[in-house]
């Protein structure tokens, strides 16, 4: 590390909370970017396969957005939504559109979590009730309100909330009580836990909000039809479903637009909550709800940030770019390559335990030699990744989980390039980590 960066890695441990996570050992500071690489203050080039945390969703400098973002800035900045806007307008009736909730409407925020934060204000208040359902290992981003619907240990600080919280089964197939259990059996399993569950709850329960593939706890995901086995029980009893497609929204899972059409059997959510990659990088989060669940607050509201005029400007050349080209249809084409050469690389390394999840959404789970998770693992694959010149991420429940989510443009090329990066990291790892497990 240069003397540079050692000095900026002290300026920023000086005035950031000790909390606040910096990847590598070496940490690392991302200058510019084009496509898929990045480039870093280190002079050296990378393939990204983490995207910013799933956020440049189509590409780094897309023309498009810049020009975008540039006209608008160039015009006027920023206004609030007191005042109308064309932009904002503009993406809220694609958005709507493209939801599958039927009379949709859209409110926009900065970030995932003011998203959820929002989809759980408008729950509780047409509900009229705090109780909450949300699945076991799941992230719902780091506000007070969504850490107290967080079933992901490494990611809740407090056990204070002003919600009553249940956590149902389901999200994680190869482990806990029903691991055991054929696909049909497990939804059978999980949804009879949901019932009895329900039948020993005090008063109305105001939704269940859940990832159709769980992002910080690891990319795991039940069977296809589960949420469809739930909304059939949830609407006997009237609570809402929230999908929040925080992560697997945008066409990223490959098969479908949105993480939840994979459940669509029983009807559409009534909210689903957006951000990341809608604005490649800009901060734009949102909900879009049925109008009924949307127009139920009794009190004003309003969003100073939120639909902002350039970062609307920006988020719908995005989408009209992910459309125009396909990009879900790339996910699903690129992405299924990019797993079948993981896979078969890693097929000879003990320390993967599982690959899984689908388009350009993959985990890779990391076990040491006893065959439990191993936080080391990840933390050396990444280390090795980077050296290597790919980014990659890491989550689970146990942080031993690595994430990778690369722009939905990703190449054929670039898919074989860093599954071969990849494959070469997790050997590292591998010999690194039993060697000196044999050590001990």
């Amino acid at each position: 590390m240069t003397d540079d960066a050692k000095r900026l890695v002290d300026r920023h441990r000086a005035v950031t909370p000790s909390w606040l996570a910096l990847y590598y050992r070496e940490p690392l500071e991302l200058t510019h970017g084009e496509g898929r690489h990045v480039h870093g203050s280190d002079g050296r080039r990378y393939l990204d396969f983490f995207g910013g945390i799933l956020t440049t969703m189509t590409a780094h400098a897309l023309p498009e957005v810049t020009r975008a973002v540039a006209d608008q800035a160039g015009r006027i900045l920023h206004t609030s939504t007191l005042y109308l806007s064309t932009p904002m307008v503009e993406l809220a009736e694609q958005l709507a559109e493209l939801s599958g909730i039927p009379d949709a409407k859209v409110f926009f925020t900065t970030s995932g979590t003011e998203a959820n934060d929002a989809a759980l204000l408008l729950a509780t208040s047409y509900r009229r009730s705090n109780q909450v359902l949300a699945m076991r290992n799941s992230y719902h981003g780091r506000s007070f309100s969504t850490i107290g619907i967080t079933g992901n240990s490494s990611w809740s600080p407090t056990s204070l909330s002003p919600l009553q919280t249940l956590y149902v089964h389901g999200s994680v197939r190869t482990r806990g009580p029903f691991a055991h259990l054929g696909d049909e059996a497990f939804v059978e399993a999980c949804t009879a836990d949901l019932e009895d569950m329900l039948s020993q709850v005090g008063g109305p329960v105001a939704a269940l909000i859940a990832e159709p593939i769980q992002g910080v706890g690891g990319f795991t995901h039940g069977p296809d039809g589960l949420f469809a086995a739930f909304k059939r029980v949830l609407d006997r009893h009237g609570i809402l479903w929230i999908s929040d497609e925080v992560q697997t929204g945008w066409g990223r899972t490959g098969d479908h637009f949105w993480g939840w059409q994979a459940h669509a059997e029983a009807g559409p959510p009534d909210a689903l909550t957006f951000a990341k990659g809608l604005g490649n990088g800009l901060s734009v989060g949102g909900v879009v709800a049925r109008a009924e669940l949307m127009d139920c607050l009794g009190a004003n509201s309003i969003s100073t940030f939120g639909g902002s005029p350039v970062t609307t400007a920006g988020a719908l050349a995005n989408l009209r770019h992910l459309l125009e080209h396909d990009l879900q249809g790339n996910a699903r084409r690129v992405g299924a390559v990019l797993r079948e050469r993981v896979e078969t690389g890693a097929r000879h390394l003990p320390v993967v335990r599982e690959v899984r999840g689908r388009g350009l959404m993959l985990g890779v789970e990391l076990v040491d030699q006893a065959g439990e998770p191993s936080a080391a693992a990840a933390a050396l694959a990444l280390e090795h990744a980077r050296d290597l010149g790919l980014l990659i991420g890491k989550g689970g429940p146990l942080g031993n989980t690595l994430r990778i989510a690369p722009p939905l443009s990703l190449t054929r090329d670039e898919a074989e390039q860093g599954a071969e990066l990849l494959v070469q990291a997790l050997d590292r790892t591998q010999k690194e980590l039993f060697s000196t497990e044999e050590a001990l």
